[in-house]
């Protein structure tokens, strides 16, 4: 890759481009044939390329096309270990994550033992790390917490963390405590831990679950449905225990907010689907409370609500402080309790929101020298980060520069730094990390993740080893590829497509989110009015024609501060655009969401 030393240049080839999906012309024709229309079928063809399974259980998701979890391996195994500490009145720890797929799990469990086997509540001990005193996954100030419990626990369960931690595990081993895993983050080359009584997750070589993509909060839902069938077996349960069915409106959740495959996964369409209508029942608290929150206009909730509302606030909590705020209000069994959680949830999503500003300018600032030398991918160190918000600042560089970004800030452990990356298409990361450990061992003596998305610890003194070995690694996986922020969409729309009936019609295809985005288009319009909007005047109201008919449209973050438009009436612009429904006061129209404009 060639380095630019010209700002002009450099601007001109970090400049957005917005392009064509490539469509899988095949798998367009299938789907037409069955049945489908044709903007649907571009829409399907534009993100599952080569998929050659059935369409049906993508297009009509349903919980039908599930696994049983007797295919997980070690399943069977880790269900009977649950399933006699509840017939022994063992004490039990609960060990997840602090982010949604770990809360989310983390309840399925605790319900599922307590109001469905009769586990007492006491008997029941919530292990979540502190994402900055603690780490992730079963950390050494986590172990020692769970050692320190009066009476301890004599199992332990994990969920969404636990693949990668053997030496922890071993340490629990030695002190009288078994450990059942359940997992979904990729495993070590060594494979599963063996100190652990058993390991579910379907990333293992020799697991015959079908979907190795499926979410931890989703492995944590298996797990425990198949410890029911093994108490019903044992006699232990009457047949007519409740399933766990209704505990999918938290895998749905978590599922999302975890950006796990939304695209040629049945499993995880199927749970989001039927989650979210568990959802809108409105049944549990934390639902009631988030629509209070959000507004009247904001019910019935889909997957982007659950994703864009409910996951940053949840997630917010263990960026900044404690999670247990988060799992109490996922819990809570009255509205006013989560009310109270809730608020204490948005406190913390504003304060991140603000740090993450911060970070962001900085980030760009230090992202620089990389992209002038043109490098295949971004890492930045933030000596004055808050290791917390480090994803989404990495996201936000994958966003802006098309490229792999890797967000590095202080660690709680002296001499070492935390990381979190983010991902582009054609690149997998948690491989691109496995090739740095190989090229330089003792510059990442910890990492994790998955195609997506991964975390990092890097001593200090390893910084430029570590960053000169990554960069390698991503380099040998892309081959030269050419990297610019993309904006890829499904092209244009007739006029007379800019309708509601258009918008359910794609809407029918959902749930949209991770490997298959919502449907995006393009068009030329004319500005026929426009005005900043928002409390800092950095999102734009425009009234937008196309022929004859004028269109309501806004665009998000399209100012910064102050910043006038680049355009004005009259202006000729080629958008890049969504269709959404705006509900004010019970009526609905058509709105365009502008993702990016430029002047013709």
């Amino acid at each position: 890759m060639d380095a630019v030393t010209d700002p002009t240049d450099l601007n001109q080839r970090l400049r957005p481009r917005i392009l064509p999906r490539p469509r899988d012309a095949a798998l367009y024709a299938r789907a037409q044939r069955e049945g489908l229309s044709e903007l649907q079928a571009r829409v399907l063809a534009g993100r599952l390329a080569g998929y050659q399974g059935e369409l049906a259980p993508l297009v009509s998701p349903s919980l039908r096309h599930l696994a049983h979890p007797e295919r997980l391996a070690d399943g069977r195994r880790a269900a009977e270990r649950i399933a006699q500490a509840v017939v022994d009145g063992e004490h039990i720890g609960i060990l997840t994550d602090y982010d949604v797929d770990g809360i989310t799990s983390h309840v399925v469990i605790r319900r599922t033992l307590h109001e469905l086997f009769g586990v007492p509540e006491a008997k029941l001990h919530s292990l979540i790390g502190h994402r900055i005193h603690d780490g992730y996954g079963i950390s050494l100030p986590l172990v020692e917490r769970t050692l320190a419990l009066k009476p301890r626990p004599s199992l332990v369960i994990t969920a969404d963390c636990g693949s990668s931690d053997e030496p922890r595990i071993a340490r629990l081993v030695a002190e009288g405590i078994e450990v059942v895993v359940s997992d979904h983050h990729a495993l070590p080359v060594e494979g599963p831990p063996p100190s652990a009584h058993a390991v579910v997750n379907p990333t293992r070589d020799d697991c015959d679950y079908p979907d190795p993509t499926i979410a931890g909060c989703m492995v944590a839902w298996l797990t425990m449905s198949l410890t029911r069938s093994v108490l019903i077996e044992w006699g232990v349960l009457g047949r007519e225990t409740p399933k766990l069915s209704p505990w999918l409106s938290y895998v749905a959740l978590g599922t999302v907010a975890d950006c796990v495959s939304l695209g040629g996964s049945p499993a995880n369409r199927a749970v989001v689907t039927h989650g979210l209508t568990l959802i809108n029942r409105m049944e549990a608290a934390c639902w009631r409370a988030m629509a209070q929150r959000l507004g009247a206009d904001s019910v019935p909730f889909d997957a982007e609500t659950l994703g864009f509302q409910m996951g940053p606030r949840i997630n917010a909590r263990s960026r900044l402080d404690d999670p247990y705020a988060a799992l109490h209000f996922m819990l809570a069994a009255d509205d006013a309790t989560a009310v109270r959680h809730l608020e204490t949830l948005d406190q913390d999503n504003q304060s991140r929101k603000a740090i993450e500003a911060d970070m962001a300018e900085q980030a760009r600032a230090l992202a620089l020298p990389a992209l002038t030398a043109d490098e295949p991918a971004i890492v930045v160190y933030l000596e004055s980060g808050h290791a917390g918000v480090q994803g989404i600042v990495a996201s936000r560089l994958v966003q802006a520069y098309g490229r792999p970004a890797l967000v590095l800030t202080p660690a709680a452990t002296p001499g070492m730094l935390t990381g979190s990356g983010r991902s582009i298409e054609g690149l997998h990361l948690r491989d691109a990390l496995q090739r740095t450990f190989e090229l330089a061992p003792e510059a990442l003596p910890r990492f994790g993740g998955h195609r997506g998305a991964a975390g990092v610890g890097v001593p200090v003194e390893q910084l430029d080893a570590f960053k000169a070995a990554f960069l390698q690694a991503v380099a040998e996986q892309l081959g030269g590829a050419e990297l610019y922020p993309r904006i890829l969409t499904d092209g244009d729309l007739a006029p007379e497509q800019l309708s509601l009936a258009t918008l359910e019609e794609l809407q029918a295809l959902g749930p949209y989110g991770r490997e298959f985005d919502p449907p995006l288009f393009q068009g030329e319009f004319i500005v026929e009015r426009l005005r900043p909007v928002g409390a800092d005047g950095n999102h734009l109201m425009l009234e937008l024609s196309l022929g004859a008919v004028i269109h309501r449209a806004i665009w998000f973050r399209a100012l910064t501060p102050g910043e006038v438009p680049a355009f004005g009436v009259g202006d000729r612009l080629r958008c890049a655009y969504k269709l959404n429904r705006n509900r004010w006061r019970g009526r609905e129209n058509l709105q365009l969401m502008v993702e990016h404009a430029e002047v013709i």
